[in-house]
């Protein structure tokens, strides 16, 4: 099959994989680039509740970046790290969320709905990532 441009279609490329209903890496890249990208719009807009240094935000993103990039449903190991990133930006974004909401920084305040933003992204991550871990390790009973 072609598509409208006369190359082969995505699904002769990468084919479906049927046999993993429990795999989310698909939905953790995408929200690993969403946090990327909001982490690097924040920190340009200079948002000041965000609790990382002008280099460390960039960095993250990158990583964030990379291990999207690298994510695929052959390989348990980079869920594990996608796992760590997760829980690191939910421990991270969410405290400081938590302690500026605390501090009466107005929730309309961009600062503070970045680092919300952010906080809500990595929770998403961390239990998409932790389905596709456990759908994993699971694989033989659940088929």
């Amino acid at each position: 099959m072609t598509d409208d441009s006369g190359g082969e279609s995505i699904d002769e490329v990468v084919p479906k994989l049927p046999g993993m209903p429990h795999y989310h890496g698909d939905e953790v890249r995408g929200l690993f680039v969403l946090g990327a990208l909001t982490i690097i719009f924040a920190e340009s807009t200079g948002a000041e509740h965000l609790p990382l240094s002008t280099f460390t935000a960039v960095l993250s993103a990158a990583l964030l970046v990379i291990a999207a990039g690298i994510t695929n449903p052959k390989q348990l190991w980079i869920h594990w790290v996608n796992a760590f990133f997760a829980a690191m930006g939910t421990l991270l974004f969410g405290t400081s969320a938590v302690t500026s909401y605390r501090a009466g920084i107005s929730i309309f305040d961009p600062s503070f709905v970045y680092v919300e933003a952010l906080a809500l992204i990595s929770l998403l991550a961390l239990y998409f990532t932790t389905r596709t871990i456990r759908g994993i390790l699971l694989r033989p009973t659940l088929i």
